[in-house]
């Protein structure tokens, strides 16, 4: 996936003000299937899968034992005893690995990705963009719903998720067809002035809308109460892969917390760099850039518990220099409803 097309802040604000489309193509599929396949899948992932209808998704993780991430993941119920796991591209081997070392249930295990292409179709503008091409009602899909279709002929699965804080669809079909429904994508996309968009966007889309990016948010040594992400652990059900740790963490509390925080100074806050208050480090950076279309500069950083409140002026040390930058509440930008 190329960083950019055309360039990062008109790709972005197509995507916020129009269409864009996506090739990630580079996300992983794991299928799991079989009698013992929701056994598996509420074993392996923290949200619980048994509430799930065929044709529904739910955002969930893969977590250690000791209540960390080894990825987030997107599961889709494709039948009563079938299901898709969407996972991050990087971690598709370790996952599928992490997945069969706990497989007690007979159920069968495959890495499917090179099935699979992956276009993402996001904006206020992708259902008249992706509707011509397809042989259903997408109005017809709701937001964490997929429905089995035809894409210019190719049968694959239509979705509707997103990872830009905009609607959107995201079409999963073999990879003989890859270049003939992009072109078609493109040609439909046309009148809307669509742009083709690369992972500089994908990025900046995904800050404004405070989604996690694994290796930033979240990784191994953060848990889901840390990350802000506790409302997917079902912690209702008798076990899952991690439970007992983060059971522990609830009762003891955190001590640390991921924020959302605006600049006050001229300055970025980067990847990595140190958050301070009165002199003292309290924290770090996981993801900080330009807001293109909220045109400010935001970022995301872990403090410490007790500092982790909005309206708490901070400093973020930029190479030499210490900016201010205050906590804010997140999501930095909700989208708007038509």
């Amino acid at each position: 996936m190329p960083i950019e097309y055309s360039g990062i802040v008109g790709e972005h604000l197509a995507v916020r003000n129009r269409v864009g489309l996506f090739d990630v193509s580079h996300m992983g599929e794991i299928e799991i299937d079989g009698p013992g396949s929701l056994a598996l899948v509420r074993q392996v992932a923290c949200n619980d899968a048994g509430r799930l209808q065929p044709g529904q998704i739910q955002y969930s993780a893969l977590l250690t034992e000791q209540g960390t991430f080894v990825d987030d993941i997107l599961v889709h119920r494709l039948e009563e005893n079938r299901f898709l796991l969407c996972v991050n591209a990087g971690n598709t081997g370790r996952d599928y690995h992490h997945i069969c070392r706990q497989n007690r249930f007979g159920a069968r295990v495959a890495d499917v990705s090179d099935q699979y292409v992956q276009l993402a179709v996001q904006g206020p503008e992708a259902e008249p963009v992706l509707q011509p091409l397809v042989d259903l009602d997408l109005a017809e899909i709701g937001y964490y719903r997929f429905r089995p279709g035809h894409i210019q002929g190719v049968p694959g699965l239509i979705a509707r998720t997103g990872y830009t804080g905009e609607d959107g669809f995201e079409i999963y079909f073999p990879p003989t067809a890859a270049e003939a429904v992009w072109q078609a994508l493109s040609r439909s996309g046309q009148s809307r002035e669509m742009l083709p968009a690369g992972l500089g966007a994908r990025n900046t889309l995904r800050l404004e809308a405070k989604m996690a990016l694994y290796g930033h948010e979240i990784d191994e040594n953060t848990t889901p109460w840390e990350a802000g992400l506790g409302w997917m652990v079902r912690m209702d059900r008798p076990d899952f892969t991690g439970r007992a740790a983060l059971a522990a963490q609830l009762e003891m509390g955190v001590e640390k917390k991921l924020v959302g925080f605006e600049m006050r100074g001229p300055g970025i806050g980067r990847d990595g760099y140190d958050v301070l208050r009165s002199g003292q480090k309290i924290g770090w950076v996981t993801s900080g850039s330009p807001a293109p279309f909220l045109k400010k500069n935001i970022g995301l950083a872990y403090v410490n518990e007790g500092e982790a409140f909005p309206g708490n002026r901070l400093d973020i040390q930029v190479r030499k220099r210490l900016v201010p930058a205050e906590v804010v509440k997140t999501p930095f930008y909700r989208r708007r409803r038509r």
